[in-house]
Order: structure tokens, then sequence, then C-alpha cells
């Protein structure tokens, strides 16, 4: 005979082993590592990515340690290896990682304050030189990012082409990879390069615009610039926000906590949110690995444009 007393016995049983089941992959992963390429100092990116840390350290019942990579390259190779579970990638690089094989998916990516999940690349002169466009510039030199960065290079030799720059390496005096996103933006402000390539996606939501906040950014007789100090001769159309992925391989239980997480952090934890962009994101989007299907293409542009140099 079923009494109230089974059902609500077997209930309970239930409700044990799904809990039981759904902390299953925190044994297989007492620690997640979260990895990041630095768009600043990594001083600076601690700052910003430590409570975030934190928070999510809390929420998912498992250690969530900070790795600061030295390149997209690293990030690739990271989660590649299985070392590295969640990463913060560009668009480039997530599809680089795609191309050759990595085990990544995109579960989500940043919401612009605006509301939408775009950005640019552009390229910066200082106000006071005489470059009006990019036809200016033949002979001068070029600051890039990194060569997996979408904004920062594969953005920009793809806009290059389009202007019928086919190979900028000849077109410019020098074609310098400065290795982050501030580090170009300083070799513009201290004129080792002549225009640099960046991000922007408004004159308040940029690595301008929080170099400038922070006072990074200084004239020759060490006063603070400004942002008329910089002008944008060229701007890209709109690039898809970079995704955060996590490793294919993971536990869905696991993949399912760490979106939700991230998903209810602007609630949740709202003070480690806006650290992140200071306060310049409205939230994170859902997203899927298909959604950056079009930058797959892209790099292949630029890889047929490398080889076809290299030929």
């Amino acid at each position: 005979m079923i009494t109230r007393r089974l059902i609500l016995a077997g209930a309970a049983a239930l409700a044990f082993t799904t809990s039981a089941s759904a902390d299953d992959w925190k044994a297989k992963y007492p620690e997640l590592t979260f990895a990041v390429v630095p768009a600043e100092n990594a001083s600076g990116v601690t700052e910003r990515w430590a409570p975030f840390m934190s928070y999510l350290s809390k929420e998912l019942g498992v250690k969530v340690t900070l790795r600061i990579a030295n390149d997209y390259a690293a990030v690739i190779e990271g989660q590649r290896a299985g070392n590295i579970h969640i990463a913060s990638y560009g668009s480039a690089s997530f599809a680089r990682a795609r191309l050759t094989g990595v085990k990544t998916d995109a579960f989500a990516n940043d919401i612009n304050a605006d509301g939408s999940t775009g950005y640019y690349s552009v390229f910066f002169v200082k106000a006071s030189s005489a470059y009006k466009k990019v036809d200016d510039l033949k002979g001068k030199n070029l600051g890039l990012v990194d060569p997996n960065s979408t904004s920062g290079n594969n953005v920009p030799r793809f806009e290059l082409d389009k202007m019928g720059i086919h190979d900028a390496d000849s077109y410019f005096s020098k074609v310098v990879f400065t290795g982050s996103h501030e580090n170009a933006m300083l070799a513009l402000a201290q004129g080792t390069v002549d225009v640099a390539a960046n991000q922007w996606t408004s004159d308040d939501d940029s690595t301008l615009a929080q170099m400038l906040t922070k006072g990074m950014l200084k004239n020759a007789d060490g006063s603070a610039m400004k942002k008329d100090d910089f002008r944008i001769i060229h701007k890209s159309a709109p690039i898809i926000n970079g995704p955060y992925a996590y490793n294919s391989d993971l536990p869905e239980d696991a993949k399912a906590a760490i979106a939700k997480a991230f998903f209810d952090a602007p609630s949740k934890d709202k003070a480690a949110f806006d650290r992140l962009s200071d306060g310049q994101k409205k939230g994170f989007h859902p997203a899927t690995t298909k959604d950056w299907d079009g930058t797959i293409e892209l790099i292949k542009f630029v890889d047929a444009l490398r080889k076809k140099k290299a030929s």
C-alpha cells in the first residue's frame, strides 16, 4: 500500500539523489581556472577581475582562480590542454581556437550600456597630427595589438584590404605588435607609432576612455591627455563582442551553473560586475558558438592574405 509517508520518503530520496548528482562535478573540479588576456597592466587586471572571481567562487561552490595570460595564444593552448576551464576571448581568438580544434563553447558575451552587443575596430591618431585618413599614413608607423586580436589586428587588416592596402607591412614603414590594447595607445601617445588600431564601443566605453580615466596618458610636459587629444580616422563595421567560453568537456551541470552565475551577476553582485567595465556594461547576453561563424570566415580571409604574401 502506498502511503503518504512512503511518497514523502521517496521524494526526499529523489531530491537528495538529484542534489548529489548536481554536486558530482564539484568533486571532479574542486577548482576552476578562469583566463583573461590583459588589456591593461597586470595589477589593473587583478583589481578589475578579483571581485568577480570571489563572486563566482561563492555562487559555484568551488574555487575560481584568475589566470592572466600573456596573450591570446596562451588562452587558446590552455583550453586545448584542459588547464583553463573558462576564458574571456576576443572574437578572433575564439574563432582561431575553434578553427584549430579547441573544444570550447561560447555561452555569453557582454551587453553594452546602450543594449547592443558589438563594438568597432578603429584607427586612432593624435589630434595634433596632420593625418585625416589612412591614405595620409603611407610610410608611417602602425601600432597593432596582438596577432590574434580582433580589433587590434584581424579587422584592421581586413579594413585595410578593402581600401586597397593588401600588404600593410609594405604600405607602412613599420608595423609593430605592442602586446596589449593599452600598449598600443601608449605607443601612439608617446610617438612610437603614428596610428594605432584599437577597440571602441563609444566615447565613454573604450580602452582609450579607461586609460584617460586612470590618467595613464601624458603629454610631453607631464600633463594629462584628454579625449580631444586623439582622433578616429577610420571605424570598421560592427564586431560582435567577444565571448566567454567554457571547456566543451565540462559536465553539463557545471556548464549550467557557470552560465547562471554570469547571468545573475548584475543583480547578485552589482559592485563586482560593474568593476569589470567601470560600469559601462549592462549584463551578459546568452550566446552560442555559432554566433562567431562569421568571425571564422574573417580569420580564414586574414590567413589567406598571409599565405598570399608568403608565396
